[in-house]
């Protein structure tokens, strides 16, 4: 007599169902048990782990595994240890139903008795179907319940992992002070340049192994829990941004600060498309003159047009020094209205000779430390130690005594929009800036500079406080 091709299906969704007798193997070993006490042929074992009857099926890929067997004709018979192993899903029941029906395959559960083959034994799987259904549904809205609630109360849902920068505390995210000098950082160095690479790379090169990956500094810049934000709730835990600062780093998504020449552009993620609505980008607009020379210079076109097909005003062309011109002017105009306006920004010190004089005091001082470290450690002798610590400390000195910063322009202080705050007055205070602080100074005061949709020309701005020109 030919023996019965039994296919043994087991699964278990959670932590709890191992501590109550479900587990994988003692599912296992209950099937071949009873397969073996009544003379199946035993095909293959098909095991679920981790996932809840409820999942779709496609997400259950051993029991899409078993139900390709079953195509096959490779089975006879499914066994399983309760019809919750199987389903809790009236409708993916019926749909499973139908395939075995077409291949003459049945299944049996070990420890309930189920019986297809009559109008009252469907029914009664029917009615058990439903009931876990909605025990299901039930489980499932407590949860929501209970995830809501702790969202409300700022708390930490289970399994939640503290982005860099925070640490859980009592089921808080709170910052993390080991790491917070680092994302302060991060965040400040960007907001001067506006530049997320030379952030990136600004510091993986300052803390080497203390800094983390660079998958995760580049998903700081798009990760809401820096302002607060955090399973869709604001306020969720203490900020190092602000909400406006996090949705500008998302808005300048694409925008290229940088030229191929590494010269910042100004304006970049400011000028808006009046057609599209798009950011226009920066880019080296090239202009040959009489004689063969060529000329190069910053300017400002948007890429909508190039990219998608879209209607779009694609053909504007747009100089940087034409935007400087207007938006000082209009400021000018402007800056007796202005009086409570002020934009502030980190001023770094500006690079004597192509060099960093604060790094430069930072270098000298940690190769100090480290010169220490080796005379502790008994590595140098005192002589060398002497004559080495003395050159550092004549180097340092000299470093001390560099110009760290223009006049009215010390790093840290506010730059501020009001009349009578620099001597000779708001157009020479300007112009003592570098190009990256330029660069910096629009960035955080100005939101956007309009382009009027019939004429191309610059027609207004609007500042980051909300004010409208």
């Amino acid at each position: 007599m030919k023996k019965i091709r039994c296919a043994l299906y087991d699964r278990v969704s959670t932590d709890i169902q191992v501590r109550d007798g479900l587990s994988l193997d003692a599912q296992r070993e209950a099937l071949t048990s009873y397969a073996k006490a009544h003379g199946y042929e035993i095909v293959d074992y098909y095991s679920d782990e981790g996932l809840t009857a409820r999942k779709k099926m496609q997400n259950r890929k051993e029991l899409l595994r078993l139900l390709s067997d079953v195509r096959a004709d490779k089975i006879d018979l499914i066994l399983v240890t309760k019809l919750d192993r199987w389903f809790r899903n009236i409708k993916d029941y019926h749909n499973t139903q139908a395939l075995l029906e077409r291949h003459n395959c049945n299944w049996k559960t070990i420890f309930e008795e189920y019986d297809t083959s009559t109008a009252n034994g469907r029914f009664a799987i029917n009615i058990m179907l439903s009931v876990n259904e909605n025990e299901c549904d039930r489980d499932s809205d407590r949860i929501r319940e209970v995830f809501a609630y702790k969202r409300r109360n700022g708390e930490i849902l289970s399994g939640a992992h503290a982005s860099f920068g925070y640490r859980a505390v009592e089921k808080k995210f709170v910052k993390d002070e080991t790491a917070r000098p680092i994302v302060e950082d991060f965040f400040e160095h960007y907001f001067i340049f506006y530049s997320k690479r030379k952030t990136v790379n600004y510091i993986m090169e300052k803390y080497g192994s203390l800094a983390p990956s660079e998958s995760t500094l580049m998903y700081m810049f798009k990760n809401p829990v820096y302002y607060g934000c955090a399973y869709g709730t604001e306020n969720f835990c203490e900020a190092y941004i602000t909400r406006e600062q996090f949705f500008r780093i998302k808005e300048s998504g694409s925008i290229k600060v940088y030229s191929k020449s590494n010269e910042p552009y100004l304006f970049s993620g400011l000028i808006k498309c009046p057609l599209c609505g798009r950011n226009f980008s920066g880019f080296r607009h090239k202009t040959k003159k009489a004689g063969g020379k060529v000329y190069v210079s910053p300017a400002y076109h948007c890429k909508q047009k190039q990219r998608s097909g879209l209607l779009c005003a694609g053909g504007i062309t747009v100089h940087e020094s034409t935007v400087e011109k207007f938006m000082l002017g209009e400021i000018e105009r402007r800056i007796g209205e202005l009086t409570a306006l002020q934009f502030s920004f980190r001023l770094k010190p500006r690079k004597e000779n192509g060099k960093d004089p604060k790094a430069g005091r930072e270098r000298l001082q940690a190769e100090q430390k480290r010169l220490n470290l080796l005379f502790q450690k008994g590595r140098i002798t005192e002589a060398y130690y002497d004559s080495q610590y003395a050159v550092l400390a004549q180097k340092l000195d000299q470093a001390e005594k560099t110009p760290k910063e223009a006049p009215d322009l010390a790093p840290g202080g506010a730059f501020a929009l009001r009349s009578g705050s620099f001597t000779g007055g708001f157009r020479e205070a300007y112009f003592l800036l570098d190009k990256e602080h330029k660069q910096a100074f629009w960035h955080d005061g100005i939101a956007a500079i309009r382009i009027d949709p019939d004429t191309h020309r610059l027609c207004g701005f609007d500042f980051q406080c909300g004010q409208v020109s």
